[in-house]
């Protein structure tokens, strides 16, 4: 990584890193709520989502573990809405969403349970005095609810009081799991994180993406076979496949497979595969990914977001400091020429999420700044030499040297 990471882009990634930091701590109101954002960072009013509380915590827990100022507000706001306002004190669990008169989308969801652990796990990491409290909790329910022993996967939805609706099974909320679990293996040491962790990937890189030309189908039947003609809402679960995702769980893959001890096997190869098969599908010629692929590799659906690039950019890193080639040294410097030319907000912090066909900011699937999760989380762990143990490795990260 030593050639990429020169001291001038070194400092220029720190400077996004902390403007970041700085512009979303705009999304904690003076009543505790931790709220959307408009561009310019004014708060949206509306209820209090589980993800945006939960990525909030996350983020601002590897926020303080770097060395940035005034991130404890924010994991205090995010952990007392976990645990005050969106944990279901009647049923277990965590609710999508909630205001001031109560549950407003009280559906359970994996991927949303996914975030609450992260978020406990890096809170448990950063000193949190209730991050052990609700990791137990969060792990309890996951077990009880979510965790398919036999298949080794999670199931994905249930209504408020566990009720089953639906047999929709889907990738996105099990990828979620993997980081969420060996981030909680990385705080506790605890084999059972590690274990599910492995036996998710096992099923989605050595059996689906294996069978798929190292292109992961999204969508599942309750027995877990292809559901290729699923098409339901369009940004989470879209039809087709998404590389945005081939990215991050190549980088876990990788992740998983240094935690593990390092043995022997084709993770490597495997992690190669799903990371290139992914760039060389979706990259389009202005600049980008493509949000969604056709079974084939073909382009399905071309608009341009921020994290795939933020998710290449992880994956890429990872690569590198395996030691790389050049090819994955160009692209590293190409995804990250991409970020700033399209998607980093140099004025104002923070990150765009969408650009049009000429590169300019639109508003059709993400209203205002949604995140700093993806792109945060693309610096720090770029910065750090390691491919795993990442709340050591970005210890101080933020911090002029």
């Amino acid at each position: 990584m030593s050639e990429a990471h020169t001291p001038e882009f070194v400092a220029r990634l720190r400077r996004d890193a902390t403007a970041q930091l700085a512009f979303f701590r705009n999304s904690l109101r003076p009543d505790g709520q931790l709220a959307a954002l408009t561009r310019d960072g004014a708060p949206v009013d509306g209820p209090q989502e589980l993800i945006t509380t939960a990525r909030l915590v996350h983020s601002y827990a590897l926020g303080h573990l770097a060395g940035a100022a005034d991130c404890w507000p924010m994991i205090e706001a995010g952990m007392q809405a976990l645990w005050h306002g969106h944990r279901d004190a009647e049923h277990g669990g965590y609710l999508w969403s909630f205001d001031a008169n109560g549950p407003v989308l009280s559906d359970k969801l994996a991927y949303g349970h996914m975030f609450v652990l992260l978020a406990a796990a890096s809170a448990e990491a950063a000193g949190h005095p209730d991050a052990l409290r609700l990791r137990e909790d969060v792990t309890k329910v996951i077990t009880r609810h979510f965790w398919d022993e036999d298949a080794g996967l999670m199931r994905d939805e249930f209504r408020r009081d566990w009720t089953v609706f639906s047999d929709y099974r889907g990738m996105n909320a099990n990828m979620h799991g993997v980081e969420a679990h060996l981030s909680a293996f990385e705080v506790t040491g605890a084999p059972l994180y590690l274990e599910r962790a492995g036996r998710i990937l096992s099923f989605f890189v050595d059996e689906i993406g294996a069978a798929n030309d190292w292109r992961l189908p999204e969508h599942y039947h309750a027995d877990w076979s292809v559901d290729r003609g699923y098409a339901g809402n369009p940004m989470f679960r879209p039809a087709g496949t998404t590389p945005g995702h081939s990215f991050e769980l190549g980088r876990l893959l990788i992740q998983h497979w240094d935690l593990a001890g390092r043995p022997e096997g084709h993770a490597l190869r495997n992690a190669r595969a799903l990371i290139e098969t992914g760039l060389g599908d979706a990259w389009l010629p202005s600049g980008g990914f493509a949000y969604t692929l056709n079974f084939d590799g073909s382009v399905r659906v071309a608009d341009r977001y921020w994290w795939p690039v933020t998710e290449a950019i992880g994956a890429v890193a990872t690569l590198l400091k395996l030691g790389g080639t050049q090819g994955d040294l160009h692209w590293y410097r190409r995804l990250w020429d991409t970020a700033f030319d399209l998607f980093v907000d140099e004025e104002d912090g923070g990150w765009v999420p969408e650009v049009d066909e000429n590169g300019r900011q639109r508003e059709r699937q993400f209203i205002g700044k949604p995140d700093i999760y993806h792109s945060l989380q693309a610096i720090l762990y770029g910065l750090h030499d390691g491919v795993s143990h990442h709340y050591r490795g970005v210890s101080g990260r933020l911090v002029e040297s």
